[in-house]
C-alpha cells in the first residue's frame, strides 16, 4: 500500500519513466513542473538521464527551470553531458542563460530603486591575493579597486582584468553600470589603455553556445562549492601571556577580528562521458596553461564540433523501484559514474565594524552589479553567510584550492560631489565587441 501512494505520488515524474509523452503533455499545466522527488530529482532531471529526448524539449518549452541540483549535487545540464546527446545538451545551455537573463530582468528594478535610495559614496577595496603553495604566492597579483557610486550608477576601476583558474590579466579597466540604460547596454567594460570599450552581451549567439558545448563535452564535469553549514565564528585572540579579544583599526574603522572555523571548499568531478583521448588532450592542455601558455582549446587544430555519444545502456529499473529508493540511493538510470572528490577546510577571519556607514545589505546590491567578475561573485556568497553584527571590513576568503584573498574596505566616504562624466563612454574610445571574450 505505501509502495502505491508512493507512486501516484509524482505523476510528471511518472510519464518521463513509463516513456509516456501524451499524458505527460497533458499533465504538464496541472502538475509542478519544479517538483523534486525523494532522490532531489525535478521532471527535468529524470527525462535527461533516460535520454527521453521529446519529453526534455517539452518539459524545456514549458520553463522547467535548469539550473537546480539534485541530492547528489548534480544539476540537468551535468546529467545531459554524461548522457552525451549533443542537441540536448545545446537547448539546456541555451535554456539555462535565458533563464539567467528573466532572473535578472525580474530583480532589476528592485536593484536600480535601491541604489537611487541609497547615499552617493566613494569606496576602496584592497585585494592581496596569496597561496600556501610557496613559489606560487610570489607571482600572485594584488589590486586597489576604485568604486563610484551616482544615482543608479556605478563604476569600478581596476588593474586586476579577472582571476579564474590561475591566470589573470593586468590592465587600466573601468566597469560601468547604468540603471537608467536599457537593459541592453546597462553594462559597459571599457579599456583605458587602449580606448575600447565593449557591452557585456546578455545574448550569446548560437556560434558561442555551439563552442560552449564542445567544451562542456570534453571537459571534466565540474561542481565546487564553499559549503558554510558547520561554520561557527569565535572572537580572534592576542596577546601572549594576557589574552584577550583582538580589536584593531582597519584604515578608519573600529573593527573587531573574528576567526571563521569550518568552512568546506569541495569540490566534485565527473568524466564517464571522456574517452582516453579527451583524458590526454586536457592533461596536456592543462600543463601547458601552468607553464603560462593560455592557447587552452585551439591548440592551431582546424575546430571540429563534437558529435553526441553512443547513448549508456537502457535502463531496466522500474517506477516502482525508482520511486521506493531510500533518498540518496538512487538507482543507476545512466552512465556508469566515474567520479573524484575532494575537499579542503579552510580557516578564515574576518574583521566586523560597527563604524562603517554601508550596511551589509547596501553591499549585496553592489556585488550584484558587478558579479560579472568571478571573485566578486565568491566574495558575495561570502557575505551572504551569517557574519557577526558590524560590517566586514577585512576578509580572508578562500577563491580556488590553492588561493585564498584578503579584501580590505580600506575607505568609504558618503559624497555629493560625484562626477556624472565618469559613467559615460568617452567619446574617443571605440567600441570592440570582443575585446573581453569571457564577458
Amino acid at each position: 500500500m505505501a509502495e502505491n501512494s508512493e507512486s501516484k505520488k509524482y505523476p510528471l515524474h511518472k510519464c518521463i519513466f513509463q516513456g509516456d509523452v501524451k499524458t505527460l503533455s497533458s499533465l504538464i499545466r496541472i502538475y509542478d513542473i519544479a517538483e523534486k522527488d525523494k532522490q532531489g530529482n525535478t521532471p527535468l532531471h529524470l527525462a535527461v538521464m533516460l535520454g527521453r529526448k521529446e519529453s526534455v524539449q517539452l518539459l524545456l518549452a514549458h520553463g522547467a527551470p535548469v539550473k537546480v541540483k539534485n541530492l547528489a549535487g548534480w544539476s540537468p545540464l551535468a546529467e545531459a553531458i554524461s548522457y552525451g546527446d549533443r542537441q540536448t545538451i545545446s537547448s539546456l545551455v541555451r535554456k539555462l542563460k535565458q533563464q539567467a537573463r528573466e532572473q535578472m530582468e525580474e530583480r532589476r528594478p528592485n536593484l536600480v530603486a535601491t541604489l537611487r535610495q541609497m547615499g552617493d559614496f566613494y569606496m576602496e577595496l584592497r585585494w592581496d591575493f596569496q597561496s600556501w603553495v610557496p613559489l606560487v604566492s610570489r607571482v600572485l597579483p594584488s589590486d586597489i579597486c576604485k568604486i563610484h557610486k551616482c544615482g543608479a550608477s556605478i563604476r569600478m576601476d581596476t588593474t586586476l582584468v579577472d582571476f579564474n583558474n590561475m591566470k589573470w590579466g593586468r590592465g587600466d579597466i573601468s566597469f560601468i553600470f547604468n540603471g537608467d540604460q536599457k537593459h541592453s547596454e546597462s553594462l559597459t567594460v571599457l579599456d583605458n589603455e587602449a580606448k575600447l570599450f565593449q557591452r557585456v552581451r546578455y545574448e550569446e549567439t548560437e556560434l558561442d553556445i555551439e563552442d560552449e558545448v564542445d567544451i562542456l563535452m570534453s571537459s571534466d564535469i565540474m561542481a565546487a562549492q564553499m559549503s558554510t553549514k558547520g561554520i561557527t565564528f569565535s572572537r580572534a585572540q592576542t596577546g601572549w601571556i594576557f589574552r584577550e579579544d583582538k580589536r584593531e583599526m582597519v584604515g578608519p574603522f573600529h573593527a573587531d577580528f573574528y576567526q571563521i572555523n569550518g568552512i568546506v571548499l569541495a569540490s566534485r568531478k565527473r568524466r564517464e562521458h571522456l574517452s582516453e583521448e579527451d583524458l590526454q588532450k586536457n592533461k596536456a592542455i592543462m600543463e601547458s596553461l601552468t607553464k603560462g601558455n593560455s592557447q587552452g582549446f585551439a591548440n592551431g587544430e582546424p575546430h571540429v564540433r563534437r558529435a553526441s555519444l553512443n547513448p549508456p545502456p537502457e535502463s531496466n529499473i522500474t517506477w516502482e523501484e525508482y520511486i521506493t529508493a531510500p533518498p540518496g540511493q538512487c538507482p543507476l538510470l545512466g552512465r556508469s559514474l566515474v567520479y573524484k572528490e575532494s575537499s579542503k577546510s579552510f580557516k578564515a577571519t574576518v574583521a566586523m565594524s560597527p563604524d562603517f556607514p554601508l550596511t551589509v545589505d547596501m553591499l549585496l546590491n553592489v556585488l550584484e552589479v558587478i558579479a560579472p567578475f568571478k571573485h566578486y561573485s565568491k566574495l558575495r556568497q561570502f557575505v551572504l553567510m551569517k557574519l557577526p553584527p558590524g560590517f566586514p571590513v577585512k576578509i580572508d576568503i578562500p577563491i580556488l584550492p590553492t588561493v585564498t584573498a584578503k579584501i580590505t574596505f580600506q575607505e568609504f566616504a558618503f559624497r555629493h560631489d560625484i562626477d556624472p562624466q565618469l559613467f559615460q563612454i568617452p567619446s574617443d574610445y571605440f567600441e570592440d565587441p570582443m575585446r573581453f571574450p569571457d564577458l
